[in-house]
């Protein structure tokens, strides 16, 4: 479907939005098992379809190709069968955690014999705007499915093809475990009209997960009527401390940039103190040998002449490729005052040694995620044992991190009395 009348797309995203809100309904007194079965039985359908997802996967990659689409981003698009099994393997890891609905966070007795507690609820239907990244079809499906939430998905054009062969498997594993298809939903247009009716859409839709670039994320901030997790762009910075281990930096330093430049949590930014900038030459000859361009300031020129000028703006440039830009601090109280200037409250980290360092670093730098000692690119929702993520939440109102199972859940009070009345 391929409509560009407004009128039929807010129809649309109407009668998407009220049978989500059905299938919530159902979906929060779903047993723990039924859920279970869905993402397992979804998974499997991905592995027995991965042929048909590589093929739709193909058709978006010439398309991409053939506008131009530059490395990273048709990095992100792509499907293998490496990142087919990443993603059947994802939901499984989903369905093995805990089912959150209905566990108590807290619970106390009052004098008057009330017994209080606080428990998990799921939050009802989640709005999913993303871009690139097919295998978000399948992360974000399988996390609000299993916290009890009904879900409405939009990818992007470029994956239009690809998500829409991974919605059929999760359409797949719904049936299986006899649940609502329209527990998880895709909507079926490319027409951009259907963005502006999804953020408008506040009588369906409880909270709007966006995922994509800076320009995705200042429209959703700027038009929507529905709460949201912001997800900014991860302009991510290592700090290289005077008291670092060499080898662990340099090994950090290749990884936190050059294993995929293009995710959110690659590093942008390294961050150098002076009296360690002997160690800058081989970890230019590590990123160089890897294809990285390198943009410094003038110290970190005069240390190695590989480097080209940075500009203002580098520093407050998310380049997802194969560019770093590399500044010299005098210490870790400049190294977070630059992180407060130009970051994005992403994820940040040290490589020090030094116990009185770290400290300083990890209380003083206000990101989503801070590291001490590791790769940047560990900013994951797998990789913190979450199963998966729908996204990196950097505001500071409920998610926080990597937004996983628990993330996407709200919570009720339930007081239990034996007739008590409130005194006047």
């Amino acid at each position: 479907m391929t409509t560009t009348d407004d009128i039929n797309v807010a129809e649309m995203i109407a009668d998407i939005g009220k049978r989500a809100q059905a299938a919530a309904r159902a979906l929060a007194k779903t047993a723990p098992e039924s859920k279970t079965r869905a993402l397992e039985a979804a998974a499997a359908s991905i592995r027995a379809n991965a042929d048909k997802i590589k093929a739709a996967n193909a058709i978006d990659m010439e398309a991409a190709e053939a506008r131009g689409t530059k490395g990273s981003f048709l990095d992100r698009l792509l499907l293998n069968d490496d990142r087919i099994e990443s993603m059947a393997k994802g939901l499984e890891d989903i369905a093995a955690l805990p089912d959150p609905v209905g566990s108590e966070i807290a619970a106390w007795d009052r004098p008057n014999g009330l017994h209080i507690s606080r428990v998990r609820t799921p939050i009802g239907v989640i709005g999913v705007i993303y871009e690139s990244r097919p295998n978000v079809t399948a992360d974000a499906g399988g996390l609000c499915l299993k916290a009890g939430n009904a879900v409405i998905l939009r990818g992007g054009s470029e994956s239009f093809n690809s998500s829409g062969a991974i919605m059929d498997c999760l359409s797949e594993g719904l049936r299986a475990a006899n649940m609502p298809v329209d527990a998880i939903q895709r909507i079926p247009t490319i027409d951009r009209a259907a963005v502006g009716e999804m953020l408008r859409a506040d009588k369906y839709i409880d909270v709007i997960v966006p995922r994509g670039g800076k320009s995705l994320i200042e429209r959703v901030s700027a038009e929507s009527k529905v709460p949201m997790f912001k997800h900014l762009e991860g302009i991510c910075h290592t700090y290289i401390d005077a008291k670092a281990d060499p080898e662990k930096a340099r090994a950090i330093v290749l990884n936190a940039k050059m294993r995929r430049t293009g995710i959110c949590g690659s590093m942008e930014t390294l961050l150098i103190d002076r009296p360690v900038l002997g160690l800058l030459p081989g970890m230019i000859d590590d990123l160089a040998g890897a294809g990285c361009e390198i943009r410094g300031d003038d110290a970190a020129r005069a240390a190695d002449d590989r480097i080209v000028p940075a500009s203002e703006e580098d520093w407050d440039t998310e380049y997802l490729d194969s560019i770093l830009s590399v500044r010299v601090v005098d210490g870790v109280e400049e190294a977070v005052e630059h992180i407060a200037e130009h970051g994005s409250q992403h994820t940040d980290a040290i490589v020090t040694e030094d116990e009185d360092a770290a400290a300083t670093f990890l209380n003083s730098v206000d990101s989503a995620i801070v590291m001490l000692n590791a790769s940047t690119q560990f900013a994951d929702g797998g990789e913190f044992g979450m199963g998966a993520e729908i996204g990196i939440a950097t505001g500071k109102l409920h998610a926080r991190g990597p937004v996983g199972v628990e993330q996407l859940t709200s919570f009720k009070y339930v007081v239990r009395g034996d007739g008590q009345t409130r005194p006047q």
